[in-house]
Formats: C-alpha cells, sequence, structure tokens
C-alpha cells in the first residue's frame, strides 16, 4: 500500500456497521473559497475542531474533509451538516451545497484533464477561477498534506455537536407527534448495564443510533458543559 493510500485509509475510511466516519461538505458552482474558507477558520475557532482536509473537486467547487476517531451515526452526520450551514452558509443556495457521507476518490480525473487533488490552505484561494490540476498531483505531496491532518476525538465530536445541535425548543415540531419507541429488546442498555463514570455513559448515549435524537443531542450538552468546568 502507498503511503498515500495509508494516510487516506488512516482518515477517511469507512465506518463499521453502517456508521459514517468521514463526510465531506462540497461548496461551490461557482467555486468560491472566501465562503469555504470561513467554515474551515470557523470549525477550528469557534468548535475547537482539527482542520479538516481542503480539496480542490476537480470541477466548479472546494471541499473540506472531516474525519472522525469513532464513528457516528447518519442522524448525527445530518446534524453536524445542518449545523455548519445553519451557522456558516446561511442564506447560500442549496444546489450550491452538497454534503457526502461517502467521500469521492481523491486525487482523481473528475473530467478530461481535471484532476481533484488535496491542497494547502494558503494555496486554496489560487484556485478560485479553475479548481482542479491540469495534470495528476504527485503522490508524495498528497500524502505530506494528509499526514498534518488528525481525526475529530469523541470528546472534540460531542463538544462540537453540542454547539451545533439544535436546542431542545427547536426540536418540539419534530418529536411532539407519538413515533415508534424504542423498546428495551432493541437498545444496547437494560436495566442491569451499570456505569461507573458518567462521562462514559453519557458517550455511550450519544453514540447509540437506537437512542431517540432529542436525547442523544441532550447527552451531547451535558458532555460538553462537563468539559468546560475542568
Amino acid at each position: 500500500m502507498s503511503r498515500l493510500a495509508t494516510e487516506f485509509q488512516r482518515l477517511y475510511a469507512a465506518g463499521s456497521e453502517g456508521s459514517v466516519r468521514s463526510f465531506v461538505l462540497d461548496v461551490g458552482r461557482p467555486s468560491d473559497w472566501e465562503l469555504l474558507g470561513t467554515v474551515w477558520r470557523g470549525v477550528q475557532l469557534d468548535l475547537s475542531l482539527p482542520a479538516p482536509g481542503i480539496a480542490i473537486a476537480g470541477e466548479n467547487s472546494y471541499q473540506l474533509w472531516f474525519s472522525l476517531g469513532h464513528g457516528c451515526s447518519p442522524d448525527e452526520a445530518r446534524t453536524f451538516f445542518d449545523g455548519l450551514k445553519s451557522r456558516y452558509l446561511n442564506g447560500v443556495a442549496a444546489s450550491r451545497i452538497r454534503c457526502l457521507t461517502e467521500p469521492p476518490a481523491v486525487p482523481a480525473e473528475v473530467k478530461e484533464g481535471q484532476w481533484s487533488a488535496f491542497v494547502a490552505p494558503d494555496l486554496a484561494p489560487v484556485f478560485v477561477e479553475a479548481t482542479w490540476l491540469d495534470i495528476p498531483p504527485g503522490v508524495e505531496g498528497q500524502a505530506d498534506l494528509l499526514k498534518t491532518l488528525k481525526s475529530i476525538t469523541p470528546q472534540e465530536w460531542a463538544a462540537a455537536m453540542g454547539q451545533l445541535a439544535p436546542a431542545p425548543q427547536d426540536l418540539a415540531l419534530t418529536t411532539a407527534s407519538p413515533g415508534p419507541q424504542v423498546s428495551a429488546a432493541t437498545s444496547s442498555y437494560s436495566p442491569a448495564t451499570r456505569f461507573t463514570d458518567p462521562r462514559a455513559f453519557l458517550l455511550q448515549v450519544m453514540n447509540d443510533a437506537t437512542v431517540p435524537m432529542a436525547l442523544r443531542i441532550e447527552a451531547a450538552r451535558a458532555l460538553m458543559l462537563g468539559m468546560e468546568k475542568r
């Protein structure tokens, strides 16, 4: 396996059992690094997340690549994307935004003579007129860019979700109508389950796809508050 393939696998390998371990925020049509650059800076300064990877998509868009140390559910990924759009891309036409939970191959020839590639932050603005390379990027250079990136830890994810998830009152319309209830048989919890660490309990609630989303969001908020009090 090449060094590039190893780094790509480390960051963006598929999650296990339907979980999402990596996702891509694609914004363009037309391409606008100033717009997506705001998101790139914001997730680091506001949400304290590691810098996501930056890619030119091979067409008229830029991409931010996020990597999770542990997988999340598709619902959590949607909540994350929705939070980013609400916070940083409010007013941007929906047709300009793509949220991908199955990352495409990069680098790749997207169109004839148009290659996608990962790029360094200081070079991203250079490609605003043409978000692609005319020739394949150097494999070693691509590996070097990925080597500097880090995955989001469970603690960082919990804190970010606590800020991005809608407040409980905003969920009233979606939770007011009775829906299918989670039974003890389908949940990973039972009266016999015992936790001696409250944080471990909250993390398991947050990551359990069988738990109602409103409760998982509350668990994320509680984790964030606990981290702030340290």
